[in-house]
């Protein structure tokens, strides 16, 4: 008699919260108000990120339908500092974003440059201390680079978010080794965050041990956003579940799996010849 397995993914936790979800989605760029929230409602993210527009100096609140949207779906919300380049521009929309939105959470992304929106890893430390000390949940977006990671937790970050590749190039895990080095070295959850564009990469970097995946283009300019929302929620639970199951170790040569149980036995003694 066969008993049911439960497969769910463990939770996980950043700062003081549980998640049980570990898919984290953007707002923007889809073809309509209507398939952004079907994508949402299918894939059932833990947070969605959304930012404030800015014209010149000043930012100013989303639009009220959008905000009405995000209300309705009850989902929590990530603002995000998206298009700031100065720590002076962080800090002025996470103030605002945490009084627009009613929390403490932030996505720190400060822009070092503009062709490859390539995080300011100068900046991004000493910004995310700062940020830290005014009572925000920092979560930094980042590049893979080891030692900024290792310095963004040493200064009070308690998760990372490492780029798989440059925002919205879909490209995938660029750099394999270094991604992989990280996940082993740090011992905070982290969340890959831009890069990826296909559920394979989601299922490849959740084996890999990294805790979630934020995306946004690879859902939003899918040809049917809705199916590839579902399609990535389902890689990246089947990405959790190898990594929890523990994969077999790689062999460079080949091992025979099939058993010689019930092999005829002239075929056994003309084989040992």
């Amino acid at each position: 008699m066969s008993t049911q397995t439960n497969i769910a993914p463990t939770t996980f936790s950043l700062y003081d919260q549980t998640f049980s979800s570990r898919i984290f989605l953007g707002t923007s760029r889809y073809p309509s108000p209507q398939i952004l929230v079907q994508a949402l409602q299918i894939a059932e993210p833990a947070m969605i990120t959304a930012s404030l527009r800015r014209q010149g100096a000043n930012p100013e609140p989303i639009s009220s339908g959008f905000w009405e949207i995000i209300k309705d779906l009850k989902i929590p919300i990530l603002p995000n500092t998206a298009g700031c380049h100065r720590p002076e521009e962080v800090m002025q929309i996470a103030h605002m974003s945490r009084e627009v939105f009613a929390t403490d959470w932030i996505k720190l992304e400060i822009i070092g440059d503009d062709y490859t929106l390539q995080p300011d890893t100068i900046q991004l430390v000493p910004t995310a201390q700062q940020l830290i000390r005014e009572g925000f949940k920092v979560l930094p977006y980042c590049t893979e680079d080891l030692v900024v990671c290792q310095r963004l937790v040493d200064v009070g970050c308690q998760a990372i978010m490492p780029w798989a590749a440059p925002i919205g190039t879909g490209k995938g895990p660029n750099n394999p080794y270094a991604l992989q080095v990280l996940r082993e070295r740090l011992q905070v959850p982290m969340i890959i965050d831009a890069g990826l564009g296909k559920p394979s990469h989601a299922c490849q970097v959740m084996e890999w041990g990294y805790d979630a995946v934020l995306l946004n283009t690879a859902v939003a300019l899918a040809t049917h956003p809705v199916r590839m929302a579902e399609a990535f929620a389902q890689a990246v639970l089947a990405g959790r579940n190898a990594f929890e199951a523990g994969p077999m170790n790689e062999h460079h040569q080949a091992k025979a799996s099939t058993p010689t149980l019930g092999t005829p036995f002239w075929h056994q003694s003309e084989s040992s010849k």
